[in-house]
């Protein structure tokens, strides 16, 4: 019986998260010849990243960036990937943690399990898709997306009715009933611990008066991007929630939960201006005679090319006015923003098909837990708060525990990966310092 099996494993670096960042500094540390165990609690890795159509500033493909990166990495003999797993505790000091992690139960036999799909296709079941951010749908039994890795269901026993279709049609054998699976505790020895345990996002009801939930038509950037890309729910046909029609006008509002005292919430979220203008070109270049706005208080294009992709935003006819607006109105089958130009002291009355919501970066509520539990400082807004963040942004004041990507602070995509290459060079060196 293997280590694994017996509940117990010996590995070298345990990288809590399986976003962008997690996996590139799984990837760096393991092409170190060092093994790693990479934890996810959702079914798959990719994070909030394999959910997005295209990347800024260049509108690649997201998931033709992140995918070889998934594949990649499932292959690699250095690491080892546990799903649906979260952390419970970490002990000990650098060189010789014990990582406490909970495996909670796929109800698949992941030996025998081939991705087909068949049982998907044949479960009568539909519940809301975490993955789709809500605008679409899922079975009981699935794969978040096309693309999972690992490439094995997941069967949601909170939603099955066991009607026993999915057993009949799998000529595996590999849909396991209740009984025929459970939780399970591993235990983790490593010489240091990489957290890249990412961010949610602001809960857009606590800015009520933008009407979230209350009209169909207002919607949350994720959800936009969800609604935007080919692979998703509507296949990447802009529609309104409300009609199903295609919109004639979209307004984009920034810094819904970032830059806003009146939460106590006056941090940027860095990447909100880039994502609105990254869906407002997206949307003139498929519906150019759509109406785009972006209303703004700063715009924050601050890396390479950047400024050059607003100007190029600009170029396409979308509308940038700098003013924020005070609340959405229901004009009966469309929305009304009232919106004051703070450059030009001129009032406006937007007539809106579509809102979205430019919501910003939280951090993970597990993130927090974890850190009280190791004694890690927060910042005001409750992210990890680095050693140095001038001269050691990746370490902690814990020697072996080193943070990655938007669990410090929100960032970019490429700054993730950065952040993800510094940690992953310290944890190699504690694994190096460890053995001899």
């Amino acid at each position: 019986m293997s280590d694994l099996a017996r509940g117990i494993c010996v590995t070298e670096v345990v990288v809590i998260g399986g976003g962008v960042a997690g996996i590139q500094a799984a990837m760096d540390i393991a092409n170190h010849h060092i093994h790693v165990t990479l934890i996810e609690r959702e079914p798959s890795i990719g994070g909030h990243m394999a959910m997005l159509d295209k990347t800024f500033p260049t509108n690649d493909c997201s998931m033709c960036i992140l995918s070889p990166k998934m594949a990649e990495i499932s292959r690699h003999p250095y690491v080892t990937i546990l799903t649906l797993a979260e952390v419970e505790k970490i002990e000990g000091s650098v060189g010789n943690f014990t990582v406490t992690v909970t495996k909670y139960p796929r109800y698949i036999n992941e030996k025998e399990c081939t991705g087909c799909g068949d049982c998907v296709t044949i479960c009568p079941v539909e519940v809301y898709n975490k993955f789709d951010a809500g605008i679409g749908v899922r079975k009981a039994i699935y794969k978040p997306h096309a693309q999972v890795v690992p490439n094995f269901v997941v069967k949601d026993n909170l939603h099955c009715v066991e009607c026993g279709l999915c057993y009949q049609v799998c000529g595996k054998e590999a849909v396991l009933k209740v009984t025929e699976d459970k939780v399970r505790t591993i235990e983790l020895k490593a010489a240091a611990v990489v957290i890249a345990t990412g961010y949610t996002l602001f809960d857009a009801l606590k800015k009520s008066q933008f009407g979230y939930l209350r009209y169909a038509d207002v919607i949350t950037s994720l959800e936009f991007e969800r609604m935007i890309n080919a692979g998703g729910p509507s296949k990447g046909e802009l529609r309104r929630l409300s009609t199903g029609e295609s919109p004639k006008s979209v307004v984009f509002v920034q810094c819904v939960g970032s830059r806003d005292l009146a939460i106590k919430r006056n941090l940027c979220s860095c990447v909100c201006c880039m994502f609105a203008l990254k869906n407002s070109m997206l949307i003139k270049e498929h519906h150019p005679e759509c109406e785009v706005f972006i209303l703004y208080s700063d715009i924050r294009a601050y890396g390479k090319g950047y400024d050059e992709y607003y100007e190029r935003a600009k170029s396409l006819g979308v509308k940038i006015i700098k003013g924020l607006p005070g609340e959405v109105q229901d004009a009966g089958d469309h929305l009304v923003i009232p919106v004051e130009n703070t450059e030009t002291r001129e009032f406006l009355n937007l007539n809106a098909d579509l809102v979205v919501l430019s919501v910003g970066m939280e951090p993970e509520p597990d993130t927090v837990r974890l850190a009280e539990s190791l004694g890690l400082p927060l910042d005001e807004h409750q992210f990890l708060n680095p050693a140095d963040m001038k001269l050691d942004p990746a370490g902690t004041i814990t020697p072996g525990i080193y943070i990655a990507g938007t669990s410090l602070a929100p960032k970019d995509i490429p700054d993730c990966v950065m952040s993800a290459g510094a940690a992953a060079m310290k944890a190699s060196l504690d694994v190096i310092r460890s053995v001899q």
